[in-house]
């Protein structure tokens, strides 16, 4: 402890014994009849001080305070009450006594609405207020007049203390000063409510931090899902928020994200409209507050701040030229570029070329988590497997240069200043089932080195109004940060045409449409959309896409080369007749499904897969899709 800390404490409790002696002096004056004047000590203990100009008590609720205290503080005290009562078995404090020894004495002081029981700074038994009912101070107040502070227990497992942050990126000291200003000022009733928004979450505690440092506070942050649902309790538990706030100078930050749901946002913004200290709801969408609500947005750091944190975190000349691609592709927050930083140097350790490391490390922290909305994929496919004519092959090629060169031509070259519509790449792949659409998607991702996830539509279309909106802008949202592969597959189920309205379903179908719309043109990543039905899909989704790739049933030569291709390297094959294989007129995925067949039914043989496996396989699969095989094309297959 500091010398100067050493002498508040030893000035703090010289000067709360000396108002402890002068409430035993008025007491014992009441026992004795003498009703002299009082005398008050020249300087008062500046706990006391402190908590009495804080909750603003008059001079007799100060009093009462005191006589409580010296309950704790004084074990001669319960003496001097039951003297002073006249009554050996109520060696406690009570409201009568107050009211006959104390100076300056009024009923309201008890009052519940009083600042005594309303910021529960004394407990009142039940019973008789008068005579019966005693009085007792609350610990956490005890503790803070003895100048030790605590946190209280019933407010202490609920909040997680935020420490400082050290140097914050510019554009975040902006919102930083802002929310400070904004809790520097007083209305009725309080401060005014402030919600951050924005996708940086670690950015939101920090800058709230910030904040609270600016304004002489110390930053507690909440989780919206811990808040009691039950109004009582959680009016109670916002005043003894309150009483710690002011008792610790803290200021809190409530936390909502979109897995707490709905009802955590209304009990968060409850919560903070009956707490008058600073507070901030952080994450989420608050319902409609009753009082004014000001908004502030905490975004990751720009791609210039990003780039210095990396400079710092590296240097420049370690980064050899791929500190821009990352930027443009991997959009951290400073705590995970930090990560990042740490997990790049582990795998470089490990022998890993260093501007691989950083990207994959980078490609980690940057996951989306959107396990309940879609599915990742791990990239399997290679560019040799995918059949197709050369022109589909190009524009696939053309398709990587524009997601590998956006930043470049729409930044460095400034295409992005003649259109702000953002740097995503969208693309439409048309084809019957089993032609190779997801497997192109694949592929593109591995060559990307970045992670496909695969939209599962029936987690995404909810029936509810908004919902579905709700879990689209989730999946963008999340996939923004490090600009995964999102594909929609089946596409037409989801981007279908807009209808003409007949009834409010049709407006709001219209509604996700339009909305799908927009987040497809500000998406900074690439977005897949496959489909077989080509005409089902609303032609302003058309208009807006840039690369469309048809994916046709092979013909005989392409089917030579998949089969060729279909079987690993490592699977024992007999005699097989590729040029007999090509003539059964299936698509790609459907052989793929036949020789997989085969294996099996090779193994259980204990043979290498051969023709005669493959023609049972092929009649299985053909049966499953409903489709004869005709004798020509299997033709000397057995």
């Amino acid at each position: 402890m500091s010398e100067t800390r050493a002498h508040w404490h030893e000035t703090n409790q010289r000067l709360l014994v000396a108002e402890v002696d002068r409430v035993r002096g008025l007491l014992d004056a009441h026992a004795s009849g003498d009703r002299g004047p009082s005398l008050r000590e020249a300087g008062s203990a500046p706990a006391l001080e402190a908590l009495c100009r804080a909750f603003e008590l008059s001079a007799f609720e100060r009093d009462i305070l005191v006589m409580c205290a010296a309950m704790e503080l004084d074990g001669s005290f319960a003496a001097t009450c039951a003297a002073a009562q006249g009554d050996p078995s109520r060696g406690y404090p009570t409201f009568g006594l107050a009211l006959a020894a104390l100076p300056g004495a009024h009923w309201s002081a008890l009052a519940p609405g009083g600042a005594l029981r309303s910021w529960r700074l004394v407990e009142v038994a039940p019973g008789e207020l008068l005579t019966a009912g005693w009085l007792r101070i609350d610990e956490a107040v005890l503790h803070f007049l003895a100048g030790v502070f605590s946190v209280d227990e019933r407010v202490e497992g609920l909040v997680e203390p935020v420490e400082p942050p050290g140097e914050l990126p510019p554009s975040h000291v902006a919102v930083a000063a802002r929310l400070a200003e904004l809790w520097s000022q007083q209305e009725d009733g309080g401060t005014p409510l402030v919600h951050l928004g924005g996708r940086d979450a670690t950015g939101r505690r920090a800058v709230s931090a910030a904040a609270a440092a600016r304004c002489g506070l110390t930053l507690c942050a909440l989780r919206a899902g811990d808040l009691p649902s039950d109004p009582a309790d959680r009016h109670a538990l916002a005043r003894l928020w309150e009483r710690q706030a002011v008792l610790g100078r803290s200021a809190l930050l409530v936390e909502s994200d979109d897995a707490d749901g709905v009802e955590a946002g209304r009990l968060a913004l409850a919560f903070a409209e009956q707490v008058g200290s600073s507070t901030a709801l952080a994450g989420g969408e608050p319902p409609p507050a009753s009082r004014p609500l000001v908004r502030l947005e905490v975004e990751t750091p720009t791609s210039t701040e990003q780039q210095d944190l990396w400079r710092r975190a590296f240097g420049p000349a370690h980064l050899n030229g791929a500190l821009e691609q990352v930027v443009g592709q991997f959009d951290l927050a400073r705590d995970e570029i930090e990560a990042a930083e740490t997990e790049a140097r582990a795998r470089e350790a490990r022998g890993a070329v260093a501007a691989e490391a950083l990207w994959d490390a980078c490609r980690a922290q940057a996951r989306p988590r959107l396990d309940d909305l879609a599915q990742r994929i791990e990239p399997a496919g290679a560019s040799e497997d995918l059949v197709l004519p050369e022109t589909e092959r190009r524009t696939l090629r053309e398709l990587l240069l524009h997601v590998r060169h956006r930043i470049l031509v729409h930044e460095r070259w400034g295409f992005s200043d003649k259109d702000r519509r953002g740097l995503g790449v969208s693309a439409l792949f048309l084809g019957p089932s089993g032609t190779g659409k997801t497997m192109a998607a694949e592929v593109l991702a591995g060559q990307l080195r970045l992670d496909l996830y695969r939209i599962d539509l029936s987690a995404v279309v909810s029936k509810y109004i908004g919902e579905t909106e709700k879990n689209l802008r989730r999946v963008f949202d999340a996939a923004e940060r490090g600009g995964a592969v999102l594909l929609f597959d089946e596409a037409d189920a989801l981007f279908g045409k807009r209808s003409e309205v007949k009834d409010s379903h049709d407006r709001y179908a219209n509604i996700e449409v339009g909305y799908l719309l927009q987040r497809m043109e500000a998406y900074r990543g690439l977005a897949i959309l496959t489909t077989n039905a080509k005409n089902a899909l609303d032609p302003a989704f058309l208009r807006r896409i840039r690369f469309v790739v048809q994916f046709p049933r092979p013909e005989t030569a392409a089917r030579r080369q998949i089969w060729r291709r279909t079987f690993p390297e490592r699977t024992p094959t007999h005699a097989l007749d590729f040029e007999a294989l090509g003539r059964l007129d299936v698509t790609g995925g459907a052989i793929r499904n036949i020789a997989l067949r085969a294996a099996f039914l090779a193994a259980d043989a204990g043979a290498p897969v051969g023709m005669t496996q493959l023609a049972e396989a092929a009649r299985s699969e053909c049966a499953k899709l409903e489709r004869p095989v005709g004798e020509a094309e299997i033709r000397g297959w057995t």
